[in-house]
């Protein structure tokens, strides 16, 4: 996203936001699952809100993930969605599986 965005552009702007994360979490990761939860109307008022930044969650099932610790699946999440962590993410929560971590 380019330009200055407030809290009353987040509702217009996150299912764009949600494309975007969804086509980069997919490329990067191949997943079986993969579910993008908008929280930002849980946060009204916050100071990520107020700068126009969205709070998310990603629920992520990949084969990437196997053999991985958490903060090594979380940074794999992190590196795949990139510039939009400093630009329209403020805060993620991420639940990161494998498909045998789902049976």
């Amino acid at each position: 996203m380019s330009g200055v965005h407030t809290e009353v552009d987040i509702p217009r702007l996150n299912p764009q936001r949600i494309a975007r994360m969804r086509d980069r979490l997919a490329a990067a990761l191949a997943p079986s699952v993969l579910e993008i939860t908008d929280d930002s109307h849980k946060h009204a008022g916050h100071a990520g809100a107020r700068d126009g930044q969205g709070h998310f969650t990603v629920e992520v099932v990949s084969p990437m993930f196997a053999g991985k610790p958490l903060l090594a699946r979380h940074r794999l999440v992190y590196a795949a969605l990139g510039d939009m962590m400093q630009t329209d993410i403020h805060a993620l929560v991420i639940r990161s599986r494998t498909t045998e971590e789902t049976c």
